[in-house]
């Protein structure tokens, strides 16, 4: 994970495409595109529904240190079974990733990876 940022926003269809215009237009001109991953939610309450305080302690706990899904919930001191349906919902929102890694003599395992090193919250509720 390199110095990359997660964008997240609250924001409409027309916003979201502006955005990609913008995008496109310093694709043409040859400009240097800046990696950045944004995820746009046009309900503030599915944000709100998404970001707990529970989450939000996952989401900083696999970014300072990827691991299993077993080996977070036994940091957090959480049930396996609940970090797992907090890593299914971060998953499915783009803040997380799940790559498969190979265990020395054993066979494989999943580890939980951040997508970003750091996450800017906007949210304008008109």
């Amino acid at each position: 994970m390199k110095n990359t940022v997660l964008e997240t926003a609250v924001g409409t269809e027309a916003e979201f495409f502006a955005r990609g215009r913008r995008i496109a237009q310093r694709a043409d001109r040859n400009e240097r595109i800046p990696e950045a991953h944004v995820v746009t939610f046009e309900d503030p309450a599915d944000l709100a529904r998404l970001l707990t305080a529970a989450r939000i302690g996952l989401f900083q706990a696999i970014k300072a240190e990827p691991a299993s899904i077993t080996g977070i919930a036994t940091r957090l001191h959480r049930d396996r079974s609940a970090v797992k349906r907090d890593v299914d919902a971060l998953l499915r929102a783009g803040l997380v990733s799940v790559e498969t890694a190979v265990n020395a003599g054993h066979g494989n395992h999943k580890v939980v990876r951040a997508v970003a090193s750091r996450v800017d919250l906007h949210v304008l509720i008109a």
